[in-house]
């Protein structure tokens, strides 16, 4: 064998180490981001990804959707939209609203007394 056949045997061995390598990389993101999360079914995911390396991946988007939809704050729920931390805001104003207003009342029912 010359020297082309050696080197092309080796880059054939190295393109397949990297690709086995890279698959088996791949598999592990959505375990890895169920983790950065705190979500409490990781483990599940974890096992679900290497299922899904001996199936090719066929399962793995699922397990992607899967590990995005928890939130570390607020589970499942996803993020509160802006009107929804507005609408807690103007709850809290509005009871501040009717404290001042009652307390007004009674002072000026003191007063008038």
């Amino acid at each position: 064998m010359d020297f082309l056949s050696w080197f092309a045997l080796l880059l054939l061995i190295f393109v397949i180490c990297t690709l086995a390598y890279g698959m088996i990389a791949i598999h592990d993101i959505p375990y890895l981001i169920a983790k950065k999360r705190n979500h409490p079914h990781q483990d599940a995911i974890h096992y679900g990804g290497w299922v899904s390396l001996f199936t090719l991946h066929a399962i793995w988007p699922f397990l992607w959707i899967w590990a995005t939809a928890y939130h570390p704050k607020y589970g499942y729920k996803g993020i509160p939209h802006v009107e929804d931390e507005l609408s807690g805001i103007e709850d809290s104003e509005e009871k501040k609203i009717q404290s001042l207003e009652t307390k007004v009342f009674k002072s000026s029912r003191h007063e008038s007394e």
